[in-house]
């Protein structure tokens, strides 16, 4: 997995001796989390991508828009994102960054509870597959990626085969509820699962094993991945939510040496996600 564009390669050195946290950079698209000993092994948050299930604006799923306001404080090396309706903060961390989003729903209709945006979390510099190159006809990168990147199933963390999108397990009886379940508009590139998820996580690890990559969110509605920009979407769930009404939502992201098990265990107790992640013998 060497570094493509909401929402990894890395050459950094063990969590504890590391002398700085990560450099946060401005990009195109969003903010991209930038490891001070190899600039080279950069990720990118696209922020943000898709609205799903009248978020933002009307209808099942919409395109979002990465064009906002962004600023990277000189001082602090914090990141701050805003629009009338959008205030995101990234603040950088010894293994990644901490996240705050808070979303005010300024439309004329209320927001259903599975209503959600979807940032993009994922890694640059790839052959084929840089942000600012035009994208392959081929997906043979993405599918090549299968054997690298985690969600969390009923069975413990669980390969992300496809482009499938999973939901949450809590919120799946209201999925099904939509009219037409199953032939949503995004069902072509995003066929539903009949494997929930069971927390707001993705993790993966490196082509070469050494190091893994994760972002998290205390609420969400879904996670899938695989695109062509080998990217991770968790869905932040921002319903239900009335017009002119706010809510905020913690996130994490993760960059550094170790195991997709580990990162899964910083996010279990970052995040304070209740299923606990089975013990491997």
């Amino acid at each position: 997995m060497r570094t493509v564009l909401l929402a990894v390669v890395i050459n950094m050195p063990p969590l504890g001796a590391m002398a700085a946290p990560p450099r946060l950079v401005e990009w195109e698209r969003g903010i991209a989390l930038q490891p001070s000993a190899d600039p080279r092994m950069t990720m990118y948050l696209w922020f943000y991508e898709w609205n799903m299930f009248e978020a933002m604006a009307p209808g099942p799923h919409t395109h979002g828009t990465y064009k906002l306001d962004r600023r990277i404080d000189p001082i602090t090396n914090e990141a701050l994102i805003t629009s009338p309706a959008i205030r995101f903060r990234m603040k950088p961390a010894p293994d990644g960054a901490d996240l705050l989003l808070t979303v005010t729903n300024l439309t004329r209709h209320d927001w259903p509870a599975i209503a959600a945006i979807i940032p993009c979390w994922s890694p640059g510099q790839v052959e084929g597959t840089n942000p600012n190159q035009p994208l392959p006809k081929t997906e043979a990168l993405a599918d090549r990626e299968h054997d690298s990147t985690e969600f969390l199933s009923e069975r413990g963390l669980t390969l992300l085969t496809s482009r499938a999108i999973h939901f949450n397990h809590e919120l799946r009886r209201m999925v099904d509820s939509v009219p037409d379940r199953g032939q949503f508009v995004f069902s072509s590139k995003w066929p539903t699962s009949e494997e929930n998820a069971q927390a707001g996580i993705l993790v993966r690890r490196s082509r070469d094993g050494k190091w893994v990559t994760g972002i998290g969110w205390e609420d969400y509605l879904s996670v899938q991945g695989h695109n062509p920009w080998s990217c991770r979407h968790v869905a932040v769930r921002m319903g239900p939510l009335q017009p002119n009404r706010s809510k905020t939502v913690r996130g994490r992201l993760y960059l550094f040496e170790g195991t997709t098990t580990e990162c899964w265990r910083r996010l279990e107790r970052d995040l304070k996600v209740s299923r606990k992640l089975p013990v491997r013998r």
